[in-house]
């Protein structure tokens, strides 16, 4: 398996996308419109924030699940027993953010978003019948005012050398959510497994914009579109010094939003966090 980047400008874009996301579960992209200069910019705010005292008044609200996730509750991936190696913050619009990063970052979620839903017409645009059958609307109508999409703003600490045995930075997970919008991060480390089982490391130039399917479009086509192993694993060397800032967009519909016979998407989502051990 080899994931190559798609002109997102090219006459045979969305097409060659879908096919990436069908046959790998992820799609690279180059040349996409989300500002690169937005996003190193906010790499680096960001980065300050982790790094100060103040981000304590921002602690995560369990009812809400908004603002800030600390290590010591941070997620333990479904079929693990450690935690990350990772501390994360969640923004929705409505909820807590300090007030000198909040125009910034919901510019960055207005891009990340509008760019979300044009993916998500690419996909259905290329769902074969018996398969755009199965979804109970369209896949955009899905999203459309939803205030359950999340931007999680993630930090993977330096390495000190005394953590847990057998913990990463991210242990093998799926993505919960119809799609993911990832620019690539500050550092490399993201790996996807392969049909083969083996380990592939993701495209990581900075540029590039890394999409992935969720269990949530899994669920809804079928199965049709995967939902594919990934995680972040350790830096060595001299890289363990190294903080990495990741931006995942994850897309979600509304609550109400139908996905099977089995699950509306709140009923999917409560199960997950429950799993998570976030609620």
């Amino acid at each position: 398996m080899k994931l190559e980047a798609v002109d997102f400008n090219a006459p045979d874009a969305a097409e060659r996308f879908v096919e990436s996301l069908r046959s790998t579960g992820f799609g690279v992209l180059k040349n996409h419109p989300i500002s690169q200069d937005l996003v190193s910019s906010v790499y680096e705010n960001w980065q300050g924030f982790f790094d100060s005292e103040e981000k304590m008044q921002y602690r995560f609200k369990p009812e809400t699940q908004d603002g800030l996730f600390p290590a010591e509750v941070s997620e333990v991936a479904k079929g693990h027993k450690k935690r990350d190696i990772k501390e994360f913050f969640h923004y929705y619009p409505w909820g807590q953010c300090p007030d000198d990063l909040r125009e910034q970052l919901q510019g960055y979620y207005d891009e990340a978003n509008g760019l979300a839903k044009i993916l998500l017409g690419w996909v259905e645009a290329h769902s074969p019948e018996n398969v755009s059958s199965l979804y109970s609307q369209s896949l955009s109508s899905m999203v459309d005012c939803s205030e359950q999409t999340l931007l999680r703003v993630l930090h993977y600490p330096p390495m000190k050398g005394d953590e847990d045995p057998g913990a990463i930075r991210a242990a093998a997970h799926e993505d919960i959510n119809l799609l993911t919008i990832l620019p690539a991060a500050n550092e490399p480390g993201l790996q996807v497994l392969g049909k083969d089982g083996e380990w592939l490391d993701v495209p990581c130039d900075f540029g590039y914009l890394i999409v992935n399917i969720g269990d949530m479009l899994q669920e809804a086509s079928g199965g049709y579109f995967p939902s594919t192993t990934h995680r972040v694993v350790n830096p060595e060397g001299a890289d363990m010094t190294k903080s990495r800032i990741s931006l995942p967009l994850f897309l979600h519909p509304k609550p109400e939003v139908v996905l099977s016979e089995r699950y509306t998407a709140n009923s999917y989502l409560m199960e997950r966090l429950r799993e998570l051990g976030l609620i």
